[in-house]
């Protein structure tokens, strides 16, 4: 959660208030606790690998927007050892068995060549991108970023996935939007979009499931 300013300390705590019992009351936290996972977003990804099999064993996939750890946990489960899970945020994140973390800004070069010096070479079967700018509330300033991430993420899959491979991505509704999706379908035979029973109904994310790369 962003960090308030100072001041105003009665709507803060009425703010900070209505957020926590929201939080605490809802059924994808309550499930993390007792399922051992780091999020509420595991059930996302979770119930989009039951609707479209995303996952096999033996799988090389990176997971962009990682922090703190949910979709990592959920992909490394998946892939099994014999896999490869690259994790990258801006943010830090405890470590992961089975899942090689890289911190840093993903708007930097530096953070893109060390993605694929971790990969050595080796093909990638799936792109997951969970990026999200911090949230102003002004959507004139939000969709642009939230936009610009989403773009540099599919810049990464153009990169690194073989012919046929897949990129997920959660993208948030507005200006810019359906201009992606004509991009996504500019470089993948399928396009799909989920909304997962664990994204919160008031959200505008959704996500874009890109299927068969044309390379």
């Amino acid at each position: 959660m962003q960090q308030k300013p100072p001041g105003r300390k009665r709507s803060v705590s009425k703010t900070s208030a209505s957020w926590m019992k929201e939080h605490f009351d809802d059924q994808y936290v309550k499930q993390s606790w007792q399922d051992g996972y780091r999020s509420r977003a595991s059930y996302k990804l979770l119930e989009l690998d039951e609707k479209d099999k995303l996952f096999r064993s033996g799988m090389t996939v990176i997971d962009l927007g990682a922090a703190p750890g949910g979709w990592s946990q959920v992909a490394a489960e998946k892939v099994g050892p014999e896999g490869v899970v690259i994790a990258s945020d801006i943010l830090e994140m405890d470590a992961l068995a089975g899942v090689d973390f890289i911190q840093g800004d993903f708007t930097e070069g530096s953070v893109l060549n060390a993605v694929l010096e971790r990969l050595r070479n080796r093909p990638v079967d799936l792109v997951m991108s969970d990026m999200a700018p911090n949230m102003s509330g002004m959507a004139a300033i939000d969709q642009p970023q939230a936009m610009y991430l989403v773009e540099l993420a599919l810049e990464l899959a153009r990169e690194t996935l073989p012919p046929g491979g897949r990129f997920l991505a959660k993208v948030f509704q507005g200006e810019g939007f359906d201009a992606y999706l004509k991009e996504l379908r500019g470089s993948f035979d399928r396009v799909v979009t989920r909304k997962p029973g664990a994204s919160r109904a008031r959200s505008r994310e959704v996500y874009f499931l890109a299927e068969g790369f044309r390379g």
